[in-house]
């Protein structure tokens, strides 16, 4: 079957050790079901994997691809939750410390047909299309998380969004307004922030930029380069949460200014399926629709890889059959 696969790891230069070609077909185990993937979305872990970040020479070759949606054997559509927790952990997922994602225990989603555990698929809502559905199992669950779970803000209150264009970034954007925040986002060129003012953020500012007043929360997956602008941004006894590090570490976790202001500095990661089924329900309710800034043809994923290695993205970039 064809797939995007990483054969070797490649720190320097991750686009070198990807192909796209043949792999075999995956057998399908007790307790699993195949997913024939229709639409698989982008993360920036994909180029981790690459890099041979998380992963061990050992398990490579390795299809790449986290997110995934489909159809069943039935007929049915299906999303792909990407979580995979170890034999008989109970309770939230991502606290499972055992647990990992495709692309580690797994083989990943880009590819014709992927093998899965039956309660990794949830029915797809039938308000998305099979490329905005395949957004969902990790930069829109991330954000989910990251608001409703772990903030604690409330409706009326003021974020921020650290990066305008990306998959969570835009995620938080959609969510925060259908969640009644006032959403401010902060971006690094004029293409970008348009992105953000298209999905509903009330205002939106270069990185970096003075604010005009101190917000409730700050969401930052970016790391080292936001991460002060992050801090300054925030009132006492603010919130800020942090889903990644894509610049590389913070030199400073200006300690002294977070705790003398009593601020609150979260980890969040991924979401839990109970999420998911939440964050598919709302997407019903709320009729709201990821933003897919690219769809590329799963033989063309060279491409796909080049503008997401490249920032150049205006929401998710998604591979189609």
């Amino acid at each position: 079957m064809l797939a995007v696969y990483a054969d070797h790891p490649s720190l320097e230069a991750p686009l070198d050790a990807l192909r796209v070609g043949d792999r075999p077909e995956p057998e399908v185990r007790e307790g699993h079901v195949a997913v024939t993937v229709r639409a698989a979305s982008l993360n920036m872990h994909d180029l981790w994997t690459l890099r041979g970040v998380g992963i061990k020479p050992e398990q490579f070759p390795m299809t790449l691809g986290m997110d995934a949606a489909g159809t069943l054997d039935d007929g049915t559509e299906v999303i792909v939750y990407p979580v995979l927790t170890s034999p008989g952990w109970v309770g939230d997922e991502t606290l499972d410390p055992r647990r990992s994602l495709f692309t580690e225990g797994y083989q990943g989603t880009f590819a014709e047909r992927v093998v899965v555990p039956e309660r990794n698929v949830l029915p797809k809502p039938a308000s998305l299309s099979l490329a905005e559905a395949a957004c969902l199992g990790t930069a829109w669950l991330t954000a989910y998380r990251m608001i409703f779970s772990r903030s604690g803000l409330r409706a009326g209150q003021t974020m921020l969004v650290q990066g305008a264009s990306g998959g969570v970034a835009t995620a938080l954007t959609v969510l925060g307004r259908a969640a009644g925040l006032r959403v401010w986002v902060a971006g690094s060129t004029d293409e970008k922030r348009a992105v953000a003012t298209g999905l509903g953020a009330h205002d939106v500012f270069e990185s970096g930029a003075r604010l005009p007043e101190k917000v409730d929360g700050v969401f930052d997956s970016v790391g080292r380069a936001t991460w002060s602008h992050s801090v300054k941004s925030l009132k006492p006894g603010g919130v800020l949460v942090t889903c990644g590090a894509t610049s590389g570490e913070p030199e400073s976790a200006e300690l002294t200014r977070i705790f003398f202001q009593q601020m609150r500095v979260i980890g969040s990661t991924m979401g839990t399926r109970d999420e998911l089924q939440d964050l598919l329900r709302l997407c019903e309710v709320a009729d709201l629709h990821p933003r897919v800034g690219q769809e590329v043809a799963m033989e063309d994923a060279h491409t796909a890889f080049r503008a997401m290695l490249d920032g150049r993205t205006a929401g998710k970039i998604v591979l189609t059959r």
